[in-house]
């Protein structure tokens, strides 16, 4: 097709859809304006008069005259939008975010490629020419091994209510970073502040952890007193400042600047001369639809493609978890042989074994020791010191304190209470009287139970539901109430023992000697 063929529809024709609309009209490739704003559609009307304009999505789905179309709407819409152009045949140019998870990105970029259709999202960024060079200087090694980079885009300007400051500003950054940098990040840690609507994080700051050592930190805000659009590359040779409000001579430039060690292993800066780079002059809108349409006709993979608006959904998601959250939140890891929920947090430093699953809001604390096989409920807390070993279910709303080992083949059931301290005072710190409870091989522990601190229970013990241990529980007791007592005996394979202590599912014989249980071999 001819790239300057009308064959390009524009979904949205506000505040940023009617830049795409000039931008694809200047081109010569507007078919159809689509906007169910009479503000919009009186404005488009003065302004193209001769450019059909609809009110209907489907309208523009089911026109044949129609290649293209450009998404400029609320991202909350984008996904679906996308989904159904695609299925109707049509190429999709969608501004950033190409829609809100990075599983569902995935799967729009798989459907575009089964479908054989252009999916382009508008990481703007990409198409300008200070972007595009500093990539070629870090790719020539010009500034040396990267070691962080910070990005602003801040403003005093337009306030959503629909999407916090994070997603509105910052996929721009995030997009440009994993660009320039060639990886993703092992983990984030976003902090935001909700200054005008308690709904809506207005500022955000994002700290991103490389693998390589690197990190890069994104600050964005709409509560700004000036615009400020700004990205620092600092490398071991030079440093490079893309400064977007800046005239277009001023854009990037690079500072030489250097660090010696002098004797006594003193580090000294050693500042040189701003040296700046020429661009050649474009609109970044302009070449980002220009090779939107190159890519209709040559059917060539994007720049900014699907594959790419993933990445950038992945490290978003983690931004808004850890933001959740107030932790750091990972994003890439070795292979686990384990499964954890996205709800999750499991600190550095934790130990998990193989097959091990960790379920929905959960939280394993630095240093704490899980073993193989395990299975972790909902809403489980598993502190630093604690140590579990295998084959140990742990049902929901259960807190695993300091000082609790559970060996091998452990049920704790739901919202059963571990304590660690005797005589708990919150003004008091107690920290050094923890005292330990052991829960030995195949115990399990009931419903809402209690164990209180210091009392172990033996191997393969059965503490009914309810029930508040005040004292060490025998291996193979039966013990219910408050305080709890023994009323019988169980076998291992979890059945109550009759009074012939012979087990009648399993049929292993038992001695009783003085008020212990002891299996027969």
């Amino acid at each position: 097709m001819n790239i300057r063929q009308k064959s390009v529809a524009v979904i949205g024709a506000g505040y940023w859809g009617k830049n795409l609309v000039r931008s694809f009209h200047r081109l010569g490739a507007l078919h159809t304006i689509c906007d169910d704003s009479e503000q919009a559609q009186t404005l488009m009307k003065e302004l193209y008069p001769d450019t059909p304009l609809v009110q209907s999505f489907d309208t523009v789905l089911d026109n044949p005259e129609i290649q293209a179309i450009s998404l400029a709407t609320p991202a909350v819409h984008h996904g679906e939008m996308v989904r159904r152009a695609i299925l109707a045949g049509k190429d999709v140019l969608v501004e950033k975010p190409l829609c809100l998870s990075a599983s569902e990105a995935a799967e729009l970029h798989q459907l575009a490629r089964t479908h054989k259709r252009i999916l382009m999202v508008g990481h703007l960024l990409w198409y300008h020419p200070a972007i595009l060079k500093l990539q070629s200087l870090i790719q020539g090694n010009e500034l040396g091994p990267l070691r962080y980079i910070y990005s602003n885009r801040l403003n005093m300007g337009k306030l959503r209510r629909h999407e916090n400051v994070l997603w509105s500003f910052a996929p721009h950054d995030v997009s440009a970073v994993l660009g320039l940098v060639g990886e993703m990040p092992d983990s984030v840690f976003t902090q935001g502040g909700n200054f005008v609507d308690p709904r809506v994080a207005d500022t955000t700051t994002s700290t991103l952890h490389f693998s390589s050592g690197l990190r890069a930190h994104i600050f964005v805000s709409w509560l700004h007193p000036f615009k400020e659009q700004k990205l620092v590359v600092v490398g071991e040779k030079q440093m490079a400042v893309f400064d977007d409000t800046a005239p277009w001579e001023q854009k990037l430039s690079l500072y030489p600047h250097t660090v010696s060690w002098e004797r006594n292993d003193i580090p000294v800066a050693n500042k040189a001369e701003r040296q700046w780079v020429p661009l050649e002059e474009c609109e970044p809108l302009l070449a980002e639809c220009e090779h939107f349409l190159e890519c209709l006709e040559t059917r060539q993979t994007p720049r900014t493609d699907g594959d790419e608006a993933t990445r950038v959904l992945k490290v978003l998601n983690a931004c808004e978890k850890s933001m959740q959250t107030r932790h750091p939140t990972q994003i890439t890891a070795p292979d686990l042989n384990y499964f954890v929920h996205e709800t999750s947090v499991i600190d550095a430093g934790a130990s998990i074994g193989d097959n091990t699953r960790i379920w929905h809001f959960s939280h394993v604390l630095k240093d704490a020791v899980i073993g193989n096989n395990c299975n972790i409920g909902q809403n489980v807390v598993i502190s630093s010191q604690c140590k579990l070993g295998n084959n140990c279910k742990i049902q929901n709303n259960v807190s695993i304190y300091d000082g609790v080992v559970l060996e091998d083949d452990v049920f704790c059931g739901p919202s059963m209470v571990f304590t660690n301290v005797s005589n708990p005072r919150s003004h008091i710190n107690r920290k050094d009287e923890y005292q330990e409870t052991i829960v030995r091989q195949g115990a399990s522990i009931g419903a809402n139970a209690t164990i209180v601190c210091g009392n172990n229970l033996g191997r393969f013990s059965f503490v009914g539901a309810g029930a508040v241990v005040t004292k060490d529980v025998p291996d193979y007791a039966l013990v219910v109430g408050n305080p709890a007592k023994r009323i019988g005996w169980m076998c291992a394979c979890g059945k109550k023992l009759p009074k012939t202590l012979t087990c009648s599912a399993c049929e292993q014989r038992y001695v009783e000697n003085e008020n212990r249980l002891e299996p027969l071999p």
